[in-house]
């Protein structure tokens, strides 16, 4: 077939040819230019290429499937996500895992350790569009610097502290008395996570939270709190079943997931009492042996970018993100606008500090024995 076609082709070309010869005489005309093949396509730069290994928490926004489609539509890079239940898990898995991942979300504490134990690469926040739009006061942080290098981007900050069912109880909480409180007795619910608790029981005492200057009175007061509470709870999903089956009326939990809650139709309120919550900064960084650092630098932009967070907190509920930008943007009454962007609930906020070795697990010990006792 394809030879019957190209004879006919030739045909046809000779017929024109000898048709042009007994035409009369034309005034010469300078040839067309030969026509010459379009220039092939772009190819995706090695640097871009992907897939692109993220490891964050799960359910943590950057794997929610509409972010990742539109990531992939702006630059043909598909997304693969691992998942950590602890920072420490993440720890690990930076350590065992060289030259697998390409971005990681870290909290800033933990990750001034990643930094210390060379896990991490700088990053050159000049190439971030979205960079200068970033909170002077968070990119300042020290945690994520080392000798004038940045080697985390601040993505968003949130509080843990109180959420409660606003149709059980229906005064206002601003103290975390309530924990100790009879009235609410088998409807509490602690995450069992030994930092936050400890510092929880050093604000209801007046200590320092960060250097508590006597544990055996936080042991104390915490072994107090352990018949009041009906359980731990381990992760969002978890804390929300137990709120919507009404097993508990009250509990520490994260100001980002209270949002999300709220969204969903629990009737939750977060707040932060006036012995104060825990702050935290979570930042996106990139593994020293990361295989694709182009790539990962354009995720960091995407995920750090208006486009990305405001349709994140609209659709879901998000913490506070750390770009002024998107922070303008926000609805009026969202919770990350109208309440944590007061001046007096921010003053409130105690940010986590560097733990050393030692004192973890000093901590460590201290939580379990409470736990003992239940």
């Amino acid at each position: 077939m394809k030879r019957t076609a190209l004879l006919s082709i030739v045909v046809v070309l000779l017929a024109i040819v000898a048709l042009a010869g007994c035409a009369a005489p034309a005034t010469p005309t300078v040839a067309p230019p030969t026509p010459t093949s379009p220039p092939p396509s772009t190819p995706i730069p090695e640097a871009l290429a992907g897939p692109l290994h993220i490891i964050n928490w799960q359910g943590y926004g950057s794997d929610e499937p509409w972010a990742l489609d539109m990531f992939k539509e702006k630059y043909g890079v598909e997304i693969i996500h691992d998942y950590y239940n602890s920072n420490e898990e993440l720890l690990t898995k930076l350590r065992t895992s060289p030259g697998t991942y390409d971005a990681v979300l870290i909290g800033n504490t933990w990750g001034t350790t990643a930094i210390q134990e060379g896990l991490l690469q700088p990053i050159d926040a000049d190439a971030l569009s979205n960079y200068k739009d970033l909170s002077s006061q968070l990119v300042e942080l020290p945690d994520m610097r080392k000798d004038g290098e940045i080697y985390g981007v601040p993505w968003d900050w949130g509080a843990t502290a109180i959420a409660y069912n606003t149709e059980k109880i229906t005064e206002d909480i601003d103290s975390m008395d309530v924990f100790w409180d009879p009235e609410y007795k088998g409807n509490i619910a602690w995450q069992d996570y030994y930092i936050d608790n400890v510092m929880f029981a050093a604000m209801v005492l007046g200590q320092d939270p960060n250097n508590p200057s006597d544990l055996e009175a936080i042991k104390n007061k915490l072994i107090e709190l352990m018949p009041q509470l009906r359980t731990f709870w381990a992760s969002e999903d978890e804390f929300n079943k137990l709120v919507a089956s009404e097993e508990i009326l009250v509990g520490t939990y994260w100001s980002g997931s209270s949002a999300r809650a709220f969204k969903m139709g629990l009737p939750i309120k977060f707040v932060v009492p006036k012995e104060g919550g825990i702050g935290w900064v979570d930042s996106w960084a990139i593994p020293k042996d990361a295989p694709h650092l182009e790539t990962a630098m354009k995720w960091i932009d995407f995920m750090i970018s208006p486009e990305f967070y405001l349709e994140w907190d609209s659709k879901v509920g998000a913490p506070v993100p750390s770009n002024e930008k998107t922070v303008a943007g926000l609805p009026d009454d969202s919770l990350n606008k109208s309440y944590l962007g007061q001046p007096d609930v921010l003053a409130r906020l105690v940010f986590y500090a560097p733990l050393s070795e030692d004192a973890k697990e000093e901590w460590i010990e201290l939580w379990e024995e409470v736990k003992a006792t239940r």
